[in-house]
Formats: structure tokens, C-alpha cells, sequence
């Protein structure tokens, strides 16, 4: 552990949040044992890991070096100039990474020093040797004995590449002591950074943003003045071609993708923001090959664009969802009219696709919100047990024609401690809908379904989430305990 005297820097007042990811890099940069450290820094495109390891180096006297898309012989001289300025000496005269990877490491011979390689990943493109070097230079160090203290720091944003730099077969498996994913703020935290605190804006606005801190700066730093300034802020920003966020789904998928089939992974996600949500169906809904659908499925996965939810009640049937809200409301409202709003107002524009966004995004958003506030931030109580999970669920129901299942946007499992996960809830989520008694109803028609399989729901807890409210009858149900029901001001302010 780090010396009770040694330094350790507050969090700037600029860096939004992140107190967890900021704690835990100070206290590897901070670390005053002996011996060189290695930290990996993952995350997708836009989540602030640059600025925030700036700031962690600029708080400690570190050294920061940005990769950028160049040849091997400029990357080394633009990191031997910077190396220069910041320590006030002459160029290094090295022509190879074993000499740079020397030389970034003396930083650390007096002290704990940060030293940052940011987008490890492109300095890896130009040079395929740098992780051997790397690994080399820390064995002789260790060998040696030499009283090194360099934090080194490696950060990335393509995840394929920063999972197989460090997997199993990599030369840098093992020698990092501290693993750090800067993920996207959650919705509360992200109504915070937007500075909105109506509820239903701040989820609309989430919709569309999701939690990436960058997309403010991409809008502008315009964030909607109100409820009623909601599809007016829409069409000032992200459908405004004057905005960076206006072709951002476009650049996403094109940084994030790796050059692939980008035609074919852009109908794959309008295909699942239409409703596609195994390999079967969006192979059928794309006319392509099952192999082709998977292969680029699979690219969009391991890129953590898609994410699989397996169901809640059939484990072995996995839905595909979109990670990134960006995307789907990209994908999922703008796609149709994207030639026109080169050509048209984006007022008359947003007016066709904004029922389209209202179902096929804000409501399966609102849902996965739920299941997020479910899992993240409701009180044990609520659900009689500490959740696990929370996912979609549905049934085949005997009652009904082929093809139509009992579904259930949230349903909450607790821990399994080795035996089937006891079933905690069963919710429906409704984002433009006031409920009433019949969705209760329909939870207990699911608990009867559930019953007749096998499952234990003598404790399990119906659930009712709506984004405009519940009738006086299914309140009077919530009075007697029979169904727990939330609302957008409970998501955003309660437990």
C-alpha cells in the first residue's frame, strides 16, 4: 500500500463524477513500493479515459503521450520530443522502442511517476513488437532489482485489441496491477452532467445520449431548457448537420468497426432497433447468410456496440441489444430519413420519425432503465432480497396463438448461491402508457405460468413501471401490497 505521506491529489473540479475511477488511479500512480507497476485503461469512444488521465498526470507531475494514426518512425520522434519538453532535456537519440520504453521507464527512478501511452492500441498497429518490449524491459527491471517506481499507464478504446493485448497468449498478461474500465455514466449520473432534473426529460434526453460525457461538448454544451424544448433541442443538435453529434453514429461505427462490412453492421442495427433480436431473425430481416449475420454481429459485439441479454426465463435465448443509445436512436428513428434531413427542415423531419422514436427507442429504453434502476439503486426491501439480475422475460402461453409469448420487461433474480436464483419479481414497463389493474393482471397470469413450470413464486413481487403514471385503482393494489409500482420520479430520485 502507498505511504501515508506520499501526495495524493483531489479529484479536479473539472472532471465530472468518476470519484470510484479517479480513487483508484491515484492510488496505483500514488503506490511508492518498489518496482515498476502496470495499469490498463479500457473503455469505449467518448467516455472521458484521456482527459481523465491528463488530469491525473498533470496532478502528479506525470508524462502523457497520445498516439496518434502515423508511421513507426514519427510516433518515436513525436515521443522523443515530448519527452524532451517535459524533462527538460535533448531529444532522446534512440531509434527503436527498446530505447523509448528505456527511457519512458527512468521517469519513475526517484518517485511514483504516472506515464501515460494513450491509444496503446495504434502504437501497437505501427509497431507489433512494442508489447514483447514492453515485456522485456519489466522482466529486466525486476531482475535487476532496480528501484523503479513508474506507473505505467497503457489506455485504449478499441476493446478487441485491448483484450487480446492482454489475454491469455499475450506477453502482458500478468503484468498488470490495476485494470480500469471507464464506463458511460448511468442515467442519474448522466441528468446530473446534462444539469436537468425533470425526470422525463432527463430519460428522453438519455434516449438519445445516453451517458457518454463527450456528446454535451458535441452538442455544443446545448442542453434543453425544459421539457417543451425537448424536440427543439433534438433538431438544434443531433439532427443539425452544423453539429459534430449530427454524423456521430456514422464516425462511431467506422472507428469502432475496424473497417469491416460497415453497410452491413448499419442494417444490422436498424434491424435490431426494429424489433430483430436473435442471429435468426435479423439474418432473415437482412436477407443475408446466417454465417454473414453472425460474423458481423460478432464484430459489433466484441466492439461493445451489442450487448447479449439472455432471458430471464429461457437462459439459452439471448436478445441482442444495442449499447450505445446513440446508435439505436440513429438506427432506430433517424435511419429512414437521413437523405432527407440533408435536404428538408429538421423540424418536418423530426415530426414523421418522432412517434418511431417514441416506440421503438424511448419505450425499450425506458425499460432497460428500469432494469438498471432495478438492479442498481432500489432498496433490498422493495424486492424482499438483495437482485443479482435483472432482464426481459417471456413465456410461450398455452392460452394464445403460436408465436405469442407472456412477456416481462424487468424481472429481478436474487443470488444464487449455487442453486436456482430465487425469483425476486416479475414487472411490466410501460413508457407512454398509464397503467391499471389489468397489467397487474397480466403479472399474475405470468406468475400462474411460471407456477405451472416449476418456479417458486410464493415471495416473487409483481411490479408495474410507467413513465406517466397509474390509475387510483392499481395505487389502492399498491396500498394493499400487492404490486410495487414505479414511476419516472421514484427512477430518478428514490430507491
Amino acid at each position: 500500500m502507498p505511504s501515508s505521506d506520499v501526495f495524493r491529489p483531489a479529484k479536479p473540479e473539472t472532471v465530472f463524477d468518476r470519484d470510484a475511477e479517479w480513487n483508484a488511479l491515484v492510488a496505483f500512480a500514488c503506490d511508492d513500493r518498489p518496482g515498476a507497476g502496470l495499469g490498463v485503461v479500457t473503455g469505449r469512444l467518448r467516455q472521458g479515459k484521456t482527459y481523465l488521465l491528463e488530469a491525473l498526470a498533470g496532478a502528479l507531475g506525470g508524462f502523457c503521450f497520445g498516439a496518434q494514426q502515423a508511421a513507426r518512425a514519427e510516433s518515436l520522434r513525436r515521443l522523443g520530443d515530448e519527452l524532451a519538453r517535459h524533462t527538460g532535456t535533448g531529444p532522446a537519440r534512440g531509434t527503436g522502442w527498446e530505447d523509448a520504453v528505456e527511457a519512458v521507464l527512468a521517469l519513475g527512478d526517484r518517485r511514483p511517476v504516472p506515464v501515460v501511452l494513450d491509444e496503446f492500441p495504434e502504437l501497437v498497429r505501427q509497431s507489433p513488437e512494442l508489447p514483447s518490449v514492453i515485456h522485456t524491459a519489466y522482466r529486466r527491471l525486476r531482475d535487476t532489482g532496480r528501484g523503479n517506481r513508474t506507473r505505467l499507464l497503457l489506455s485504449g478504446s478499441s476493446l478487441p485489441v485491448m483484450h487480446r493485448l492482454f489475454g491469455a497468449a499475450s506477453p502482458l498478461r500478468g503484468l498488470a496491477d490495476l485494470e480500469l474500465t471507464l464506463r458511460p455514466l448511468d442515467f442519474r449520473q448522466a441528468a446530473r452532467f446534462w444539469a436537468i432534473d425533470h425526470p422525463r426529460l432527463a430519460l428522453l434526453v438519455h434516449a438519445v445520449v445516453g451517458g457518454t460525457p463527450a456528446y454535451r461538448r458535441y452538442a455544443g454544451d446545448d442542453a434543453p431548457g425544459g421539457p417543451d424544448d425537448f424536440d427543439a433541442w433534438v433538431c438544434r443538435t443531433v439532427l443539425n448537420p452544423g453539429t459534430p453529434l449530427f454524423l456521430e453514429a456514422h464516425h462511431l461505427m467506422q472507428e469502432e468497426t475496424d473497417h469491416w462490412d460497415r453497410a452491413l453492421c448499419h442494417s444490422a442495427l436498424a434491424a435490431i432497433a426494429s424489433g430483430c433480436r436473435t442471429q435468426g431473425e435479423i439474418s432473415e430481416c437482412l436477407g443475408t447468410p446466417l454465417t454473414d449475420a453472425s460474423h458481423c454481429l460478432t464484430l459489433l459485439r466484441s466492439s461493445g456496440l451489442l450487448y447479449g441479454e439472455p432471458d430471464a426465463f429461457r437462459p439459452n435465448l439471448v436478445r441482442l441489444r444495442i449499447a450505445e443509445p446513440l446508435l439505436a436512436f440513429e438506427h432506430g428513428s433517424v435511419w429512414p430519413h437521413r437523405q432527407a434531413l440533408e435536404q428538408q427542415d429538421a423540424d418536418e423531419v423530426w415530426r414523421r420519425a418522432r412517434p418511431v422514436f417514441d416506440s421503438a427507442v424511448a419505450g425499450p429504453h425506458f425499460a432497460r432503465v428500469c432494469r438498471e434502476w432495478a438492479l442498481d439503486f432500489a432498496d433490498p426491501a422493495v424486492f424482499g432480497g438483495h437482485p443479482a439480475s435483472a432482464a426481459h422475460g417471456s413465456l410461450p402461453d398455452p392460452e394464445r396463438r403460436a408465436g405469442r409469448d407472456v412477456e416481462a420487461e424487468v424481472v429481478v433474480r436474487g443470488r444464487a448461491d449455487g442453486r436456482l436464483a430465487p425469483l425476486l419479481s416479475v414487472g411490466v414497463a410501460r413508457w407512454d402508457e398509464v397503467m391499471d389493474t389489468p397489467h397487474l393482471e397480466h403479472l399474475r397470469h405470468l406468475l400462474g405460468l411460471l407456477a405451472a413450470r416449476g418456479e417458486d413464486v410464493t415471495r416473487t413481487r409483481p411490479a408495474c413501471y410507467s413513465g406517466v403514471g397509474f390509475t387510483p385503482a392499481l395505487r389502492a393494489a399498491e396500498a394493499d401490497g400487492q404490486v410495487v409500482l414505479v414511476d419516472l420520479d421514484r427512477l430518478y430520485r428514490g430507491r
